[in-house]
């Protein structure tokens, strides 16, 4: 996104409706219908404490944890539970744990909402009365309807959203008005129905309704897109995002009181009739055209969501909590990206939902679970973060840290009996998690049994090498990528490469080392010359939100060294030399596989046999480094974590014949 939309101004507000609000804005589509069904009787204090419930929600929830604290917590303008770990991970070795849990559940949350939203915009159809007879909630033509709408938004997914996109926020804006429109229209029939703002009646609801605390797992379905909004926080900016927010939440809070008010003017006393409350506030002559607008603001709403999960698990891939996959990159607006198996991985699980659960009432009987864990850990993460780089007083964040505690306990409680309606998404949760907790840990392990060696020490015998005439060339350039942080040293299973292992007489050896940065869209280098034209290491500074292709990165930085005339890269072979022809580049990729030879403890051998395993489906360190196969040598090497030790083998002596 341009950055001058980061700035407050209309245009930037405007995006920020597009991109920002979508999940959030389309919750009165189903949250009061909900509430209604779970309240049963319909009376005053039902529909009074329901909409106070709702208003105190969206203040304490959205408007002070997420718009007024949270998106405080920007890494360089970028927003999500990544950027949050990525602010806060130096004050604690666990907090990765909070970060792989709260970032899983987030992404299990994008296979229910998308389908939420859009069935419960289509069923608006089966109240208009030329239509009444052929779509009903959950007949196969409403479900028809929903999954080609899905299948279409995931397919585009891979042309990027450009075009489109500039009519995300005028088309937000209209719903907007329309549904604050809506309901002034029908709080300036039953003005009474501002006493729902009052927190009493919450609290009462609460207390002596018989379902009473159980009501918050509906209540909570107001918020939803509240942990999505800080994710999507480097696409608009904070100040566009928290003015934007003033207009957006009055909207919502006028249509939830003019469904209160409809509601208590029509059936007080009588039990919850099962139309949705958001189209009956709808005249009739207008129920078409707002089904339509509808449906347009919950594709928006899923393609926000499909969008930040896009952006999650990229952030994943950088900082090691994911396997390498395939990112491409559909236009050139920075940060927008397509994750062909996110893509359909995320279609398959949306398709499923609304094949499994059919009706929009079914599908928010199972929501809630995951993002109240999602919203816990960023909790979680915020206490570090306010405490230690904002350095807040003690006894401020305890509270902060308490009241947000609370609430969302309570919303977790409530929602924890939805649980066996949603062991339909508990493979996909756990896989999610498993997969980024698995991957995290068998690093870890792998890097901590990582020799490094000082490299100085080892120039000499690079240099004789590299005059060995009696050893044919393997090429001119020899390049490895390193994780040495210290230019001083080297992996010794580089060295063995070179020397032990068909040595590799080379004219210039390049070592390269990749650092990512906490910032989002670093994109540095350095060059350093350990011996002069004979070996050369080349530092990589990139954001977590960059992909590191190698190769094009790695052809930069020569083409400005021979324009600095720093290297000559005329080939060095005498026959190729006189006419002028660059030299060959040739990278050494080691891929390691678990040997044999290793003595694992229960823990560790699971996890690493795992990791082995999930990594057979990852994306190649070729294609990942984005290096050119034309070019490019795979070596197979065995890891050795726990070598085998304490064999007792003994000899004995060869028989006499």
């Amino acid at each position: 996104m341009h950055t001058n939309l980061k700035k407050l101004s209309a245009a930037g507000m405007l995006v920020t409706l597009g991109i920002i609000f979508g999940d959030i804005g389309t919750s009165p589509l189903y949250t009061f219908q909900v509430l209604l069904k779970e309240g049963g009787q319909v009376n005053q204090a039902l529909v009074l404490g329901a909409i106070s419930c709702v208003f105190w929600t969206l203040t304490l929830q959205t408007t002070f944890k997420y718009i007024f604290i949270t998106l405080q917590a920007d890494n360089n303008g970028e927003g999500g539970i990544f950027s949050l770990y990525a602010l806060v991970r130096r004050y604690g070795k666990w907090l990765a744990i909070p970060a792989i849990i709260g970032a899983g559940t987030l992404l299990a949350d994008g296979i229910i909402t998308p389908p939420i939203s859009v069935t419960s915009a289509i069923e608006g159809l089966s109240l208009v009365p030329a239509l009444s007879h052929i779509i009903v909630p959950g007949n196969h033509l409403i479900l028809g309807i929903v999954i080609s709408i899905l299948l279409l938004l995931f397919f585009f997914q891979q042309f990027g959203t450009k075009v489109i996109g500039a009519s995300f926020g005028p088309i937000m804006l209209c719903w907007f008005v329309m549904i604050a429109a809506l309901g002034l229209f029908q709080v300036s029939q039953y003005p009474e129905i501002f006493r729902a703002l009052n927190p009493y009646y919450g609290a009462r609801l609460l207390i002596d309704h018989p379902n009473g605390f159980w009501l918050l797992g509906a209540v909570f379905l107001c918020t939803t897109g509240a942990e999505a909004l800080y994710s999507d926080l480097g696409h608009c900016g904070r100040k566009n995002i928290q003015v934007s927010w003033i207009f957006v939440k009055t909207a919502l809070v006028l249509n939830y009181l003019g469904q209160g008010a409809r509601v208590l003017m029509q059936s007080p006393g009588k039990s919850f009739s099962g139309i949705n409350p958001f189209f009956e506030i709808v005249p009739h002559t207008l129920l078409i055209p707002v089904v339509i607008i509808a449906t347009m603001a919950t594709i928006i709403a899923s393609q926000a969501l499909i969008s930040g999960s896009f952006t999650l698990i990229s952030e994943a891939v950088s900082m090691n909590f994911w396997p390498k996959i395939t990112i491409k990159y559909p236009t050139n607006v920075r940060g927008q990206i397509y994750i062909p198996s996110i893509n359909w991985l995320l279609c398959i699980g949306c398709i499923l939902v609304s094949v499994y659960f059919k009706t929009s009432e079914s599908m928010t009987a199972a929501y809630g679970f995951s993002i109240t864990i999602a919203m816990l850990m960023t909790t979680i993460l915020m206490y570090y973060f306010m405490r230690y780089v904002k350095h807040w007083p003690l006894w401020l964040v305890v509270i902060i840290v308490a009241v947000f505690g609370i609430v969302e306990l309570s919303f977790f409680t409530a929602n924890s009996v939805k649980i066996v309606k949603r062991l339909f998404f508990l493979v996909f949760e756990v896989g999610l998690i498993f997969t980024m907790f698995v991957w995290f840990k068998a690093r870890k392990i792998t890097n901590r049994f990582l020799t490094f060696i000082d490299l100085k020490e080892q120039i000499p015998m690079l240099n004789a090498l590299s005059k060995d005439q009696s050893i044919a060339k393997y090429c001119t350039h020899l390049i490895y990528l390193t994780k040495a942080n210290n230019s001083k040293q080297i992996e010794q299973k580089v060295l063995y490469s070179i020397f032990s292992r068909n040595p590799k007489r080379a004219d210039v050896y390049w070592f390269i080392h990749i650092e990512r940065t906490d910032e989002p869209y670093t994109m540095e280098y350095m060059v350093e010359e350990l011996e002069n034209d004979k070996i050369i290491r080349v530092e990589f500074r990139l954001g977590f939100r960059i992909n590191p292709r190698i190769n094009v990165l790695f052809r930069k930085v020569v083409q400005e060294m021979v324009a600095n005339k720093e290297i000559d890269i005329t080939s060095k072979y005498d026959s190729l030399n006189k006419y002028n022809l660059a030299a060959d580049f040739r990278f050494v990729i080691m891929e390691k596989f678990l040997s044999y030879e290793n003595e694992f403890s229960l823990r560790d051998g699971f996890i690493l046999r795992s990791y082995f395993a999930i990594k057979k489906l990852a994306q190649s360190d070729t294609k990942a480094f984005g290096l050119d196969t034309s070019e490019t040598v795979i070596e197979k090497i065995p890891l050795v974590v726990y070598p085998v030790a304490n064999i007792q083998l003994k000899r004995i002596p060869k028989p006499v014949l």
